[in-house]
């Protein structure tokens, strides 16, 4: 694999321990789409290590190129090609998907796009599919450790709209589009995996 491709510490560090949840929930053969794939280290890592899934890079068009190369030598031929996908637009440009799965983006998209990205999953998710979003994420309105706090302060330095989100605001936006909370697992670095799933009909 060329050295010079784009390349993100934090994924390096964060794909086995991710890997490790994502293969108890993405257990039956169906496709994934990830937004933001990015850089696509994740992608490489995970579909190698899941063969009977089919990996559905996305990314916004302003970010789509720097997967591309990555995702083009490691020649895995249950990666799709990439798309660019702006999960704001209303018509997203993919068809059906079992599986969704996004890291480190609900602390850079701005809310209404994370309200965004939610209603477009929950529109396409089919009733026994899961959505894993990780990253780091507040509980009750409280940082879950200092470093998440230097972090979220970071963030909304660079930018207002960004900031770590609260697992009650997620709930609560999955719950408005037909999903709910199912397992949170705490991972390292003070991050967690996060697992919606649709709720049932009868629920």
């Amino acid at each position: 694999m060329n050295s010079d491709l784009p390349y993100a510490q934090a994924c390096e560090n964060n794909k086995a321990p991710i890997l490790e949840r994502l293969q108890e929930v993405f257990v039956t053969p169906g496709k994934v789409l990830e937004i933001g794939t990015y850089t696509g280290q994740h992608a490489v890592h995970f579909a190698s290590a899941m063969p009977h899934l089919q990996w559905q890079p996305s990314d916004h068009p302003d970010s789509a190129h720097f997967c591309k190369e990555r995702l083009a030598q490691a020649t895995l031929p249950n990666i799709l090609p990439m798309i660019e996908l702006d999960v704001g637009d209303a018509n997203w440009p993919i068809g059906e998907f079992q599986w969704a799965f996004s890291a480190n983006t609900a602390h850079i998209m701005a809310w209404p796009e994370v309200e965004k990205m939610f209603h477009g999953i929950g529109e396409r998710l089919p009733q026994d599919g899961a959505f894993c979003l990780y990253g780091p994420f507040n509980e009750q309105g409280e940082y879950t450790s200092d470093s998440n706090r230097r972090f979220d302060q970071h963030l909304k330095s660079r930018a207002p709209h960004m900031g770590i989100r609260d697992l009650s605001d997620l709930s609560t936006l999955a719950e408005s589009v037909g999903m709910r909370l199912a397992e949170k697992h705490a991972l390292p670095a003070n991050n967690q995996l996060l697992v919606f799933r649709k709720m049932k009909d009868d629920l």
